[in-house]
């Protein structure tokens, strides 16, 4: 039987795990930590074709610089001496065109649609529990700039396919009636789904338990042995694994390991908070974007409701910077006044860095120079979204079969 190494354990290494384990692979998955408070737990559970507009969009420069005296906005680079930013950020800004996001909307629409059909798959499996919901999104606007956009996005996603209609603010209040909902109105995509995070990923560690599949933890790779061009073992910090094949899913300390593997691909690590708030007085029926305001509401799991936000891109090193908790809490108050939301105290406060690569773009696929290094990394803010397609994918590129949506968008090497 072949032996799979996979690299991380967050939503992007396990799904790969699942579609290796099915094809018939003897799999490892082997993790830095414990599997079990990584950045796939924390995040708003969506599973939403609707994001379909990568996250270098022509504009967002611009904001980001204005944002940046703001320790409450919800976009913020770190100013700081490193090479890997700078390269990240001249990379970044050469993407943010209109060119390139329409270039972008069909590929991630199919792979969003892929993975929203292996998560209904899994939610067929015996005792397999994710909390899965298909009440679809929301995106509430309360400018006149914000709806004019709406408009167009709207438009956009029709030409997708994709299930999308404008509601008003009579419209929004109506399907919200717990609460009182201060917007214009709502783009709302009826094709979007959410997931409690915690339930999948603790079903996929059972699941792949279960089934045979081996659970490294505590463990730092820190490089790899190769013979004749394969990566033959994969060495940690604590020993070796032969391999005949790597997946590497290592989220936003994806760069320094593919450089030990003779890959390069720029990627930087966004940091995003939550809240969740279980048996709350806060009641929405439906998911919900601010869209002024740049955060996620997501009600799941029964009696949880959950707040997330910003986009912080700093080193996986600097301390959480409460005043970002702040900033999601008092936008969810503009939209929704009556929400009472405690500023909660640190330790209640999840956090994590999210991979984002230089074009908003995942890096899926076979490694050119190493040919049995498969990457599967830079999802940024839709890791959950796209993990089961991703996983999925990893296996058909493994197993040399034909993928399920053309990979050439999402070349790992396609910056070299």
């Amino acid at each position: 039987m072949s032996k799979a190494i996979v690299i991380g354990g967050g939503i992007i290494g396990l799904s790969s795990a699942f579609y290796l384990q099915q094809d018939g692979w003897q799999v490892t998955v082997i993790d830095k930590d414990d599997f079990l408070n990584n950045c796939s737990y924390g995040n708003a559970g969506y599973v939403c074709p609707s994001h379909f507009v990568p996250l270098a969009t022509p504009g967002i420069v611009q904001q980001g610089l204005k944002w940046m005296l703001n320790s409450r906005s919800p976009f913020y680079i770190q100013p700081r001496l490193s090479w890997s930013l700078i390269d990240w950020s001249m990379k970044f800004i050469k993407s943010a065109t209109p060119e390139k996001v329409k270039a972008a909307a069909v590929p991630l629409r199919d792979i969003a649609l892929l993975s929203q059909q292996c998560y209904l798959d899994w939610n067929n499996l015996p005792g397999f529990e994710m909390a899965y919901e298909h009440k679809g999104l929301m995106e509430y606007f309360q400018t006149a700039a914000k709806e004019e956009h709406a408009h167009h996005f709207c438009e956009d996603a029709r030409a997708l396919g994709l299930d999308a209609v404008m509601l008003s603010a009579a419209e929004v209040q109506t399907l919200e009636p717990q609460t009182k909902v201060n917007v214009k109105g709502a783009l709302y995509f009826k094709c979007d789904a959410h997931v409690y995070p915690n339930k999948v990923m603790q079903s996929l560690i059972q699941y792949l338990r279960d089934k045979g599949v081996k659970f490294v933890t505590h463990e730092m790779v820190t490089g790899f042995e190769k013979q004749d061009g394969h990566i033959k073992t994969v060495i940690t910090n604590k020993g070796r694994h032969d391999a005949d094949t790597v997946v590497l899913a290592t989220g936003s300390w994806s760069r320094e390991l593919a450089a030990t593997a003779g890959l390069r691909i720029p990627i930087v690590a966004g940091r995003g908070y939550s809240i969740t708030m279980e048996n709350s007085s806060n009641l929405l029926n439906h998911p919900a974007v601010l869209m002024e305001g740049r955060v996620a509401i997501t009600p799941m799991d029964g009696n949880k409701i959950r707040f997330g936000g910003t986009m912080e891109i700093t080193d996986t090193n600097r301390p959480p910077r409460m005043s970002r908790v702040q900033g999601i809490i008092d936008a969810v108050k503009r939209y929704l006044p009556e929400f009472e939301i405690p500023m909660p105290a640190e330790k209640d406060v999840w956090y994590g860095f999210r991979p984002c690569s230089a074009d908003g773009m995942p890096y899926i696929g076979r490694c050119r120079n190493v040919p049995n290094l498969v990457v599967a990394t830079g999802h940024a803010m839709i890791g959950m979204s796209l993990g089961a397609g991703t996983g999925k994918l990893v296996s058909e590129v493994a197993g040399e079969r034909r993928t399920s949506v053309d990979l050439a968008p999402y070349l790992p090497e396609r910056f070299s």
